[in-house]
């Protein structure tokens, strides 16, 4: 039995869960997410609690179960506290601001980047050189995130770039000079 799929997902208060066919739609104080689940895995909804089971040990079922069962949970916990990425502007010249509802980036290139948040994201710039990406679905934070972040990656012999916070970037030494003889 999958460890993360035979946990119970304890639905907290405010939070209203309706599950018809494969689809459940989950409204919280934060908003409403609805996501088409497995056919495979069967969802009971008791006691205030959430149990996903699986049919067989048929290897479909073994990893859909876990799968199902993080995305049920990633929906209650996104409508009730939401998610939030925070990125890091490394390097000198290089900073970010809110222009008219976009995303601009001045990360040495030759003109901004503009990046319009998606619906259901919200972007802040609390520094010029930080960004938090905030919202109630994670896969479209961490989406949008990542996106930002490939604007300019950062590299391993100055450190500039853009970053998640958590992120180690692992430096390299530079070359040495030429080889004597």
């Amino acid at each position: 039995m999958s460890r993360i799929g035979k946990k119970p997902i304890t639905i907290p208060d405010g939070v209203s869960i309706d599950h018809q066919g494969h689809t459940m739609t989950v409204k919280g104080p934060k908003g409403t997410l609805t996501r088409q689940l497995s056919s495979d895995i069967q969802i009971e909804i008791e006691d205030g609690q959430i149990q996903c089971t699986r049919p067989s040990d048929h290897p479909r079922h073994r990893s859909m179960h876990g799968l199902t069962r993080t995305l049920i949970n990633n929906m209650v916990e996104g409508v009730t506290n939401g998610f939030s990425v925070t990125l890091d502007i490394l390097g000198v010249g290089y900073r970010a601001t809110m222009e008219d509802g976009h995303l601009a980036l001045a990360i040495g290139k030759s003109h901004p980047v503009k990046l319009k948040p998606w619906e259901g994201i919200q972007v802040e710039v609390p520094a010029l050189n930080k960004i938090v990406v905030k919202g109630i679905d994670k896969e479209k934070v961490g989406t949008f995130a990542a996106i930002v972040r490939k604007q300019r990656p950062p590299e391993p012999y100055k450190g500039k770039g853009i970053k998640y916070s958590t992120e180690v970037v692992r430096r390299k030494v530079g070359k040495t000079g030429a080889a004597k003889k």
